[in-house]
């Protein structure tokens, strides 16, 4: 592990104010939200474009909280500095996600075992050429276990981590066709990146998801406000990972 503290996009001079285990949502607002509302003793470790970061405690163990920005280029960049700097050994990507199949609906919590992509993040960051990536089985199991004593529901999927937002003046794009021939059953934008740094740089990495939208029902999808602060139990699974290691 380099000495190179602070990063240019991680401005924490001490590398022991991070834990070793860290969630990660998109939305820096989220990060908070969780440390407000599930930490003690937060220390506020970054602050560098407004991606907020914060170290705290849940249960009486130490974990982290901190925001990746939208897309795989912006989380590529947090988690490559997480990983390979600041020492951390697993990350936990908790965000939103557009449901493909009417099977799963808005609220759902669900666990990317797999996520497919279409981009190059994997092939130019780390000559990797698959095109799917896996998260990692070990922490998906303690997951379960704790979603499990939790009573709260939990699927397992294979994702779709998008480049692309808005597709209107594309034609050829078809969601269907990505559910049908690649096998998600739900569409994010970060997935891939994670679990593609996490295997280059071999560490651990996972994700879980609420569904915020429908694809097949649009009529349900949530608010920015609820995507803000009211996916609970996709971050009280995760934050089961302060006390299991």
């Amino acid at each position: 592990m380099a000495n190179a503290f602070p990063t240019p996009h991680i401005n924490c001079e001490d590398p022991n104010l991070i834990a070793k285990t860290v969630l990660l949502p998109g939305d820096p607002l989220r990060a908070k939200f969780i440390a407000d509302t599930f930490l003690t003793d937060v220390v506020q470790f970054n602050t560098v474009r407004g991606m907020y970061g914060f170290t705290g405690k849940y249960n009486g163990k130490k974990i982290s909280v901190m925001g990746s920005g939208m897309g795989q280029p912006s989380l590529g960049i947090y988690v490559y500095e997480l990983y390979q700097f600041y020492g951390v050994e697993q990350i936990v990507r908790i965000g939103s996600a557009g449901a493909y199949t009417p099977d799963l609906k808005v609220f759902d919590t669900v666990l990317v075992t797999e996520a497919y992509s279409e981009s190059s993040f994997a092939k130019v960051a780390f000559d990797m050429g698959s095109h799917i990536m896996k998260s990692n089985k070990g922490l998906n199991n303690k997951l379960h276990k704790a979603a499990e004593k939790l009573g709260i529901p939990l699927t397992d999927i294979r994702t779709h981590s998008s480049d692309v937002f808005y597709h209107d003046f594309n034609p050829k794009f078809k969601w269907e066709s990505i559910r049908d021939d690649k096998g998600c059953q739900a569409v994010e934008m970060e997935s891939f990146a994670l679990f593609a740094t996490a295997k280059a740089l071999k560490k651990k990495a996972t994700c879980l998801l609420t569904i915020s939208d429908s694809f097949t029902n649009p009529a349900s999808n949530t608010t920015a406000e609820q995507r803000q602060s009211s996916f609970t139990n996709m971050m009280k699974i995760a934050l089961s990972l302060a006390s299991n290691k």
